[in-house]
């Protein structure tokens, strides 16, 4: 069936919007089932579920559990499509002007750096240790799965807000890569991104050829994602990368082509429709992952990391209150603020400006969206602590946070529907 880019533009906002709403929806409903799953009779099942180890028998690769292939594999295509999301919008869209698109780096810039401080500042009263201090770096991240499936729940979005949202969430991403290989690990192996180095100059070659098949730039892709995983990056970052390369006009490669001769005109009689004009990869690759990621890989992802068991979660330390209390504050407060007045700050200094459609409302919902940590806060949280009652807290505090910042998200969106609809 083809898409509605080729026959009926009109009718494309339509379609996205409508798949978009119920992946969000199933995104959701599936992260429920999880949480439900792993503290019920069943989460011994879940949890092995999940740990089962599996090898495709691939080159450079060890045997990784299900949710490593979830997280790492299967995602990639999700930020494959992001990716082409924001390629797409570089290119005719709402981040085409350079001081638009600066816009969300800032603001994900002051999105980290607040809430880390808002978490140490909530730590120090009650007599802030190392170990407590290890998790500063918990609220400072966006899981940009969950928070563009709540931002399809809400209705009348300006497209470019969603564009500020998925590009601060990639900004944000690599931040929170960054400050993983700083403070939590052994740090970037440099010569893996050698072979990162290699698949990219493969895809530059298949491009200069021409070669318009999507299958042709899974092999390059691989050798890009097996980089960053030996390098110590986080291997989803080769969907952006590819996203961002893929060319927006179906003409593309260093082959020269003639303009052909314009034709007579025709009689009448004669006369036929003029050829259609092939699609961008871009556009065409955009449109064949999109149902696959809205209804297959975000659901999977969600029902692989939402389920996160509260047993042992003891509050009645100081060290476990004071961790979720500064997460909380940090993901509900904190991004919030240091994503709005990061933004503002930068406007108002004419380093950048909104796009159109974007107001302060928005840049509101678009700070308290970034405040949905869920799998990358759980993760930082892991590497920060060991000890299991701080460790159960934070994940608490995570779950908490994500799940008000959700909230208030959805609370928001609708007083403004209820606003519109009076002056309407």
């Amino acid at each position: 069936m083809r898409t509605p880019h080729a026959t009926r533009p009109d009718l494309w906002p339509l379609r996205f919007i409508s798949v978009e709403a119920m992946s969000g929806v199933v995104l959701l409903a599936a992260a429920a089932i999880a949480l439900a799953a792993a503290n019920s009779p069943l989460s011994h099942a879940y949890e092995a579920l999940w740990q089962r180890r599996l090898s495709f028998g691939v080159p450079l690769l060890s045997a990784y559990d299900l949710r490593f292939w979830v997280n790492d594999g299967l995602m990639t295509v999700f930020f494959l499509l992001v990716g082409l999301e924001i390629r797409r919008e570089i290119h005719d869209g709402s981040l085409s002007n350079p001081r638009i698109a600066t816009l969300p780096i800032m603001a994900a810039a002051g999105g980290v750096l607040v809430p880390a401080l808002l978490y140490i500042f909530v730590c120090i009263p009650v007599g802030s240790t190392p170990l407590m201090r290890r998790g500063w770096a918990i609220p400072t991240a966006t899981d940009i799965a969950f928070a563009v499936g709540v931002l399809s729940l809400i209705p009348r979005v300006p497209p470019a807000l969603r564009m500020l949202l998925l590009t601060l969430a990639i900004a944000d991403d690599v931040a929170a890569i960054l400050i993983i290989a700083l403070f939590y690990s052994g740090g970037i192996a440099p010569a893996q991104l050698l072979l990162v180095a290699a698949g990219i100059v493969l895809v530059l070659l298949l491009q200069a050829l021409s070669v318009q098949s999507a299958l042709a730039y899974v092999l390059p892709g691989a050798v890009v994602w097996i980089g960053l995983l030996h390098a110590g990056v986080h291997p989803t970052l080769t969907g952006v990368v590819l996203g961002l390369m893929t060319p927006v006009t179906a003409v593309f490669g260093l082959r020269t082509r003639q303009r052909p001769r314009p034709l007579a005109a025709p009689s009448v009689r004669n006369q036929v429709d003029p050829p259609r004009t092939p699609e961008p990869p871009v556009v065409r690759v955009e449109d064949m992952l999109h149902p696959y990621v809205a209804f297959g890989i975000m659901p999977l992802f969600a029902f692989a990391n939402a389920g996160v068991s509260l047993k042992g979660l003891d509050l009645g330390g100081a060290t476990p209150l004071a961790v979720v209390m500064g997460i909380v504050l940090g993901l509900v407060l904190g991004k919030p603020i240091g994503i709005v007045l990061a933004a503002v700050a930068a406007v108002r200094l004419k380093l950048t400006e909104l796009p159109d459609g974007v107001r302060c409302r928005e840049l509101v919902l678009l700070g308290i969206l970034g405040g949905i940590g869920f799998t990358m806060s759980i993760f930082i949280a892991n590497l920060a602590f060991e000890e299991w009652r701080v460790l159960a807290a934070a994940k608490f505090g995570v779950l908490v946070g994500s799940a008000l910042a959700a909230a208030l998200a959805l609370t928001l969106a609708r007083s403004k529907s209820a606003a519109l609809a009076r002056q309407g």
